[in-house]
């Protein structure tokens, strides 16, 4: 696959019109707690997947001013708005994120009081011990359990919004959810993270050392440190973190430029939507001048690997769905492959961050 800026943009155009183009099939039926229907695929439904795909979208039209993406996200976000929003959870927050950098660029009024109400909102979530935000979602409350998503889908709104709005009280937030995420999940052994931590029984489930969670944690730490003035010791200690994460992740790479959904399980299948957010977080830290050496080459060579799996329609292959926690790490191979938001998002934003590195 050749990486030239030409080829760059004109893969994101298709990315960007296969995510909008997304329509659930039938194939996934999960009936939310509150007995509507879940709808985890389609572009114009409320979830963490179309929320991770409008960040996409949205650092995407950051790049480049494109007037007609814009005229895309706020539609979206009218039509949403306008139909009545979910009740609050961990995951119907990441949507929230996409429009608090909307409205850091545009401060367009209509957006401040709904992310104002959602945050305090968040802020009165119930607590684990150690008051991290448990991971309660729309169809599944995983009381006592921390999970990596957590920091992506909740921590970077409160840490974007509250930076933009002068609320310092959510930024604090965040830098707490991200330390206690980092005790509990950080294996101090291997330099990588586990899917999740129960206060019950005190354990990491499976021990899954996950592809697309370690991938929420190379992006969140930063933009994390990117989005909001984060204290000195605070953005030390996760730095050091991300340091340590991705040496551990840059051998763990296959020869195809992918890694695994199983990052030290060479027979679990190779997944795009982890390769895309590491690379993004490895081509990023380079940049910024973060990171150890052979972090360019390793986000290139990912940045070569997403590129090959954008099919004809602008769809993304080889992406896992949406992953429940696992008590066992065959539970994690058998993750069935399905075109998802996130994945087109993770795409666009592996792409985007390519366009600081090749020539245009």
């Amino acid at each position: 696959m050749t990486l030239d800026g030409h080829a760059l943009r004109e893969r994101l155009t298709l990315l960007v019109d296969g995510m909008t183009k997304l329509r659930h099939d039938g194939r996934f039926n999960e009936p939310n707690l509150d007995g509507t229907a879940g709808d985890y695929i389609s572009f114009n439904s409320w979830e963490w997947p179309q929320g991770i795909g409008l960040y996409g979208l949205v650092r995407l039209w950051q790049h480049g001013g494109d007037a007609a993406l814009r005229t895309v996200i706020e539609t979206w976000y009218d039509g949403r708005l306008a139909a009545g929003l979910p009740p609050l959870n961990v995951n119907t927050t990441a949507p929230m994120l996409a429009l608090s950098l909307l409205w850091r660029d545009t401060r367009d009024p209509r957006w401040q009081p709904v992310m104002d109400d959602w945050a305090n909102r968040v802020l009165a979530m119930p607590r684990t011990p150690e008051r991290g935000l448990p991971h309660i979602v729309s169809d599944k409350i995983n009381d006592r359990e921390l999970w990596d998503d957590t920091l992506v889908m909740v921590g970077l709104f409160l840490a974007s919004y509250g930076e933009a709005s002068g609320r310092r009280d959510l930024v604090d937030e965040a830098c707490q959810q991200f330390l206690l995420h980092a005790r509990y999940l950080a294996d101090p052994r291997s330099g990588l993270w586990f899917h999740g931590w129960t206060f019950d029984g005190r354990h990491n489930f499976a021990r899954a050392l996950w592809g697309r969670g370690n991938g929420w944690i190379t992006v969140g730490i930063l933009d994390l440190v990117e989005l909001a003035d984060i204290p000195a010791p605070v953005r030390t200690f996760l730095l050091g973190v991300l340091e340590t994460q991705i040496s551990a992740l840059l051998p763990l790479q296959a020869a195809s430029g992918a890694w695994h959904t199983l990052l030290d399980d060479p027979a679990s299948y190779e997944e795009t939507s982890a390769t895309a957010a590491i690379g993004y977080g490895l081509m990023k830290a380079a940049r910024l001048g973060l990171g150890p050496a052979g972090c360019r080459e390793a986000g290139l060579r990912a940045l070569a690997r997403v590129m090959a799996d954008i099919g004809a329609d602008g769809t993304v292959a080889n992406v896992s769905y949406g992953t429940r926690m696992g008590h066992d790490l065959q539970f994690y191979r058998d993750i069935p492959i399905q075109p998802t938001g996130y994945g087109q998002a993770l795409a666009i934003l592996c792409l985007a961050e390519g366009l600081h590195h090749v020539g245009v």
